[in-house]
């Protein structure tokens, strides 16, 4: 869950960096650091502590969480749903909070999926339990099935990756797609696999890169760029920083996964990200 956490970390800080300044991406020139994290991490670093604590994902102690991480640094580029949602956390049940946002449809972005990667870690190689997991961890911010899907997808990716015998290509997005509920991230996955390694072009233009910020345009590319380069992280991040849009969220997903397979992230990208907090990772009794 760590290495998985400082994928993501790295990824959400330089991402934040590349879309300030998108020229480097022709030179392949890092900025200076450090480099600020975003919500990105500072979500994913309760879901780790809660899997750690916990053992499976506890719902309650979740939400719980990110609210408390908020309210004490409300800063880090939260979103208007999730801001809307932390700070009201206790006003009533999180169950109905999280339905109530966007006119009850409940959240279909791209948050629940960029902090799912340390629960396909946790739980590496088992794909189903990561997928149910993920569902779980989703629902108490994320109350629509897109925002769901997305999360499911991820932590099946990053369960996946964390594998000796993870398949590359199409056949890590077919084992994806297969557990990823029906719906229009699931159909983004399908028309991924119809997408050519070396098309990245067409990738950024046919899957989305985050621009809505939801499920549906997010997921699909960063699972399909995930799975050309589950060998490179530093590849990875240049590929994924070149949609830019919604590139600190994407690269985030894409190194939350790719770290578990490639396990290369480079000391000077590690350097350069700003520090991460300590955490609570004692392991209850009772997980």
């Amino acid at each position: 869950m760590l290495l998985s956490l400082d994928g993501i970390s790295v990824g959400d800080a330089v991402g934040m960096r590349i879309l300030v300044r998108p020229e480097r991406l022709e030179t392949k020139k890092l900025p200076d650091g450090p480099w600020r994290w975003s919500d990105d991490t500072h979500m994913a670093l309760s879901v780790v502590e809660n899997l750690a604590l916990f053992g499976a994902i506890n719902q309650d102690k979740l939400i719980e969480a990110f609210a408390t991480r908020y309210n004490a640094d409300p800063y880090r580029g939260y979103g208007f749903g999730m801001r809307r949602l932390l700070a009201k956390f206790g006003q009533k049940p999180w169950m109905e909070a999280a339905q109530s946002l966007f006119g009850g449809t409940g959240s279909f972005g791209n948050g629940a999926a960029m902090r799912a990667p340390p629960i396909g870690a946790c739980f590496a190689g088992d794909l189903e339990t990561s997928a149910a997991q993920a569902r779980l961890s989703a629902q108490v911010t994320h109350a629509h099935p897109e925002g769901q899907a997305g999360a499911i997808a991820v932590a099946v990716a990053a369960a996946l990756a964390a594998t000796p015998s993870c398949p590359r290509g199409n056949g890590f997005i077919e084992r994806i797609l297969s557990l990823t509920p029906s719906g229009l991230t699931h159909d983004g996955l399908a028309k991924a696999l119809h997408i050519p390694h070396d098309q990245l072009q067409r990738a950024i233009d046919e899957l989305g890169t985050g621009h809505n910020i939801s499920s549906q345009d997010t997921v699909p590319f960063c699972i399909w760029v995930a799975a050309h380069h589950l060998d490179d992280f530093e590849e990875a991040m240049w590929a994924t920083a070149t949609g830019l849009e919604d590139a600190d969220t994407t690269c985030a997903i894409v190194g939350g996964i790719v770290a578990l397979s490639a396990k290369n992230i480079p000391q000077q990208w590690l350097q350069a990200r700003e520090g991460l907090p300590e955490m609570n990772l004692a392991t209850s009794v009772d997980a």
